[in-house]
């Protein structure tokens, strides 16, 4: 069956990831993020370990390491850790990504656009603390 959006399992990851070790004061390690988003730990290592080099999350190591936030959770918002993992949103015109058009309206009426602009003002609206 097909789906108008599907999320990649690394962005979902990341945003489920965060908001776990947001509400853990001292923090979360790999195994308590796999074991809470049902996923492999070697993902979960992975794509930590990008937003930790993206400057949003700490990581500790030893017995009781993990991962803590390095910015204040209201300060972070879903489209920087969607776009950290997934690269830049792509705003264009045609869902087809065509530049030269046979038509001199759009069939699709820019419905990809305007989903694709919608989707992203969602993402940057929406907080850690939030979800806290």
């Amino acid at each position: 069956m097909a789906k108008v959006f599907s999320l990649s399992e690394a962005a979902s990851i990341a945003l489920h990831g965060i908001i776990l070790i947001a509400q853990e004061k001292g923090g979360l390690n790999v195994i308590k993020i796999a074991e809470r988003t049902d996923t492999s730990k070697h993902h979960v290592a992975k794509v930590m370990q990008r937003l930790v080099k993206a400057g949003y999350l700490v990581s500790q190591r030893g017995p009781s390491g993990g991962f803590v936030l390095r910015k204040n959770p209201e300060n972070i918002n879903f489209l920087e850790i969607y776009e950290a993992i997934e690269g830049p949103i792509e705003i264009t015109e045609c869902p087809m990504d065509k530049q030269i058009c046979p038509f001199d309206k759009c069939i699709m009426n820019n419905v990809t656009n305007k989903m694709t602009l919608e989707f992203k003002s969602f993402l940057k609206n929406q907080t850690i603390d939030q979800y806290l």
